[in-house]
């Protein structure tokens, strides 16, 4: 039996090779994706090989991550349940859809993750999975094994010599891309204890950040980035410099208790510095260039967008018809927002476009003679008429 598992390097997926060689006297094939996590991918793939892996590929997708999932998420303005802003979510499907793609290449008879049963991740990879291969045989762990929390996975580790990055003391579930990091588990399991401040990983806290701001100046072309103070940059690079710039700032930190798709609350800190100030300046650019109707409509429709990110829906026709609708109207979104960071705040401070509809003759509180200030008493009478009716 040979079994591509989708491989971290972390203490799940060490585990999960030598698990999965004894449970099944199997082949594993470790596959191990680069979205921009910062590691020495090398080194996981010689670790892959020397926990027992047959072969372990390690593929550079940051570019393809960053253009062809997190940008139209972004296009999308998703957040989901008003928080998180889905680094995690997005980047699991790019992640399977290799997966099936090294699966069909070895001839392999299933797929394996290292994702819990309680989580939102066995989701997304097996949807995905699904969704290219229909009769592709699945593998979980964590739903089969003897192993019932992560003590008991590092002491497993441990007796089989398996190099693992996490300890009794600090057992964080940590997940990294170029979006975003998680952290879950530990002492984050009370929802009422403060995080170590020790445990952060992409930003400063606001307390140690400069007390002198930043301006940024960030260029949008049909809803995507494509510049940074007037230097354009490929998706990867330019997130990659903001993540840098807004991190140092102290912007992007969050502390949420979320829903999962499983029916289970549970609380993640989440660090996505780029991927803020991408938010408020896409929305900047967005205020002055949407019509009022089409915005608002497009609004509505996000919490649905964000649950198919979330959900792990991100091939499934419910959300590609979203993401239609969510592209048509970006293409007036065209621009530049100008944003201050300072000690954990990003404000926007200026916008501009060349097919703004932002009208000052219009918006102005000075004489001007393009607006009929009279027009404007039959407008509330005629929008009145049905709040009267109800005093009759």
């Amino acid at each position: 039996m040979k079994i591509v598992l989708a491989y971290s390097g972390g203490l799940d997926t060490s585990v999960a090779i030598k698990w999965l060689k004894e449970r099944y006297s199997a082949e594993v094939i470790a596959y191990c994706a680069d979205l921009g996590q910062g590691e020495d991918l090398e080194a996981v793939r010689e670790k892959a090989l020397d926990t027992g892996a047959l072969r372990a590929y390690v593929e550079d997708l940051r570019e393809e991550f960053v253009r062809d999932f997190i940008f139209p998420m972004l296009r999308a303005n998703a957040v989901y349940e008003g928080v998180y802003l889905l680094g995690t979510s997005i980047a699991r499907p790019l992640i399977a859809k290799r997966q099936m793609e090294i699966a069909e290449k070895e001839g392999a008879d299933a797929v394996a993750h290292g994702a819990t049963g309680k989580g939102n991740d066995q989701v997304r990879f097996e949807l995905t999975y699904y969704a290219m291969k229909p009769d592709i045989k699945v593998i979980a762990p964590w739903r089969e094994w003897p192993f019932d929390s992560r003590e008991s996975l590092i002491d497993y580790a441990v007796s089989k010599g398996i190099d693992v990055p996490v300890t009794k003391e600090k057992p964080y579930s940590m997940d990294m891309n170029v979006f975003h990091i998680s952290y879950e588990g530990g002492v984050l399991e009370d929802p009422w204890a403060e995080p170590p401040d020790d445990m952060y990983t992409m930003m400063v806290s606001p307390e140690r950040a400069p007390d002198k701001p930043v301006y940024l100046e960030i260029e949008y072309d049909g809803g995507n980035p494509v510049a940074l103070d007037g230097e354009r940059l490929s998706p990867f690079e330019l997130l990659s410099r903001l993540n840098r710039i807004a991190g140092g700032h102290g912007i992007g930190r969050v502390d949420v208790v979320e829903n999962r798709y499983v029916g289970i609350k549970s609380r993640g800190v989440y660090e996505t510095p780029g991927g803020t100030v991408l938010h408020a300046a896409h929305r900047a650019v967005e205020s002055i260039t949407l019509d009022r109707e089409v915005l608002h409509l497009r609004d509505s429709l996000i919490p649905r967008y964000a649950e198919c990110v979330y959900y792990g829906y991100w091939f499934s026709p419910e959300r590609e018809m979203l993401q239609g609708m969510m592209d048509k109207i970006q293409h007036d979104v065209t621009g530049k927002a100008r944003l201050k960071l300072y000690k954990g705040n990003c404000m926007v401070v200026g916008r501009n476009s060349p097919v703004s509809l932002y009208s000052p003759e219009l918006a102005t509180f000075e004489a001007e003679e393009v607006y009929d200030q009279k027009d404007a008493e039959g407008f509330i009478r005629l929008n009145a008429l049905r709040l009267k009716q109800r005093r009759h």
